[in-house]
């Protein structure tokens, strides 16, 4: 199998979510690497990321006294399909964010993690991703996410 490459650049707007979570979770089908639960995970990882990339574009509107509409920024979608697994690297042009700042939520187990309803993306994309690396600074933050392909799948 060849490195194939899919890019999609959309505007950083909710309503695009659908679009990119269905053409990266066909462009994993094309090469049948991932079985349907992990194609369901990736399609969790794109979301949540992409989500993140909006919300920080709102929070640089905001601070730029500016409806977010007119800033015309967009969000870059790269599906890598290798041999080894899918790669996809989603990156935004937001305000940035420390990776390593982020508070430390209760375990799943604990009553009280119930009552968070923000700051599960992050832990998701992690939990989700057999790789997962985030870099984010004041032009934007990039997220690259790796499936591994599984053995069943592929043969």
């Amino acid at each position: 199998m060849r490195d194939d490459v899919v890019r999609l650049r959309v505007p950083a707007q909710p309503e695009y979510l659908a679009l990119v979570r269905m053409v990266i979770a066909g462009t994993a089908r094309v090469e049948p690497l991932l079985d349907d639960e992990r194609v369901d995970d990736l399609r969790v990882i794109v979301s949540e990321a992409c989500t993140n990339a909006i919300e920080a574009l709102r929070v640089r509107a905001h601070d730029q006294g500016v409806d977010p509409a007119t800033l015309g920024s967009t969000i870059a979608i790269e599906c890598h399909l290798r041999a080894t697994g899918v790669e996809v690297i989603i990156a935004d042009e937001g305000g940035g964010f420390d990776p390593d700042g982020l508070a430390i939520l209760p375990p799943v187990t604990d009553p009280s993690r119930l009552r968070i309803e923000r700051g599960l993306g992050i832990p998701l994309i992690k939990a989700l991703s057999d790789e997962a690396e985030i870099t984010s600074g004041p032009e934007g933050t990039r997220v690259r996410v790796v499936l591994h392909a599984e053995a069943s799948v592929t043969t």
